[in-house]
């Protein structure tokens, strides 16, 4: 056990597949006491389960980050179950693949949903605790489309990355001397995130994929932001495939 981790609380969305359920596993294995969130309930309690036959504690919850109330009762029933929270993870996220010209704004409005809005609502429920007990740590999963813009296709999910890594910031910069902030970058990682593209973009995207490191890659540079000391806050972490050129 680390013990930078040992003994946490951690709320991770989007727990039930990827880098979630891998990340899950991982702080569990070190230590700390994980709660999993996402919309498949019967997906999260596999992970659960895998965690409780190695000897680690993890519990389940039901969750569509989009719904702002809801995030706030997940949060309020993990403190509840667990006594407190000391880690967010806010993980869940789309990556519908489409030109722009295609005008699905359909999409556009879930990945708005999604990876800037459930982002958004996790932090709204989780910091208010955190100023109070006097720490925390905010853990955002941007992408390398948050860095550079992801075109032709994926213009919006770019915005949406971007977006992330500046609240991110922004956020540090307003509480960093109580709340630990840090923005995961990844590349092209094996997960569920690859199937979310439908239509003519679909085989290209699922090319682009067969150059992805394991979701496990992700999970040990978020430990390694987590286990740090009180007082050093890794603000960023770029991880991508050898071989990705984005």
């Amino acid at each position: 056990m680390t013990n930078g981790i040992e003994g946490k609380i951690v709320l991770i969305t989007g727990g039930s597949t990827g880098i979630g359920a891998e990340t899950a596993r991982l702080l569990a294995e070190r230590g700390a006491k994980v709660a999993i969130a996402a919309r498949r309930k019967d997906r999260l309690d596999e992970v659960v389960a895998d965690i409780a036959a190695t000897g680690g504690t993890a519990r389940s919850y039901a969750l569509d980050v989009t719904d702002k109330s809801a995030v706030q009762s997940v949060v309020a029933a993990i403190i509840a179950d667990f006594g407190r929270l000391d880690v967010l993870i806010n993980n869940a996220g789309l990556m519908p693949i489409r030109p722009m010209a295609e005008v699905n704004t359909d999409e556009w409005d879930q990945m708005i949903d999604v990876n800037l809005k459930g982002t958004l609502y996790g932090i709204a429920a989780a910091l208010p605790g955190f100023l109070e007990q006097g720490s925390g740590h905010i853990i955002n999963l941007s992408s390398v489309a948050g860095i550079k813009v992801f075109a032709p296709g994926g213009t919006v999910y770019s915005g949406t990355k971007f977006a992330v890594s500046a609240i991110s910031e922004g956020l540090r910069h307003e509480v960093g001397e109580k709340v630990r902030v840090t923005s995961i970058e990844p590349g092209a990682v094996e997960s569920d995130l690859k199937f979310t593209t439908s239509g003519a973009a679909a085989e290209t995207v699922l090319d682009f994929y067969k150059q992805a490191i394991p979701a496990a890659s992700v999970a040990r540079a978020i430990a390694f932001a987590v286990e740090q000391p009180d007082d050093v806050d890794v603000n960023a972490i770029v991880i991508r495939p050898t071989a990705q050129e984005f």
